[in-house]
């Protein structure tokens, strides 16, 4: 799907809809985070420690077991970096709960109505330095 913006607009838009999951996590409104994740496309959810989660209901139903238990932890997006290839956005960012840390990706595919989720995975990760990017590896 041709869109007309900018590339630095695209990834803003990105950057929003990653921010609207982690405020639909961090708000435990199971509506909204309803809305985050596409309708049409396979999802997928790898949460800490638990199985893979697959299809829209299943996502959904860990997702509304997370935010409705009585353990439904506080979180807070830091760091988030995006990367946007034709109709698939890629946000990777961490995670803080409390004083611990995961890194998550966070997928999505670009639709009529914007960006949408289609696979989260977060594990844990140590503690992210200064808002810098973790240096690169070269692959031989």
């Amino acid at each position: 799907m041709a869109t007309g913006n900018s590339p630095a607009r695209d990834r803003a838009t990105l950057l929003f809809a990653n921010e609207t999951f982690y405020r639909a996590f961090a708000e435990r409104d199971v509506t909204l985070m309803g809305a985050v994740w596409a309708e049409q496309e396979p999802v997928t959810c790898l949460h800490p420690g638990w199985p893979p989660v697959e299809g829209r209901d299943a996502v959904l139903q860990s997702w509304h077991a997370i935010l409705t238990g009585p353990a439904s932890p506080d979180i807070e997006c830091l760091t988030a970096r995006a990367g946007i290839h034709r109709d698939m956005g890629l946000v990777i960012c961490y995670e803080r709960i409390g004083q611990d840390y995961l890194i998550a990706t966070n997928i999505f595919i670009r639709s009529g109505e914007g960006w949408l989720l289609v696979h989260h995975q977060s594990g844990a990760a140590p503690e992210p330095g200064d808002g810098e990017a973790p240096p690169r590896r070269s692959i031989n």
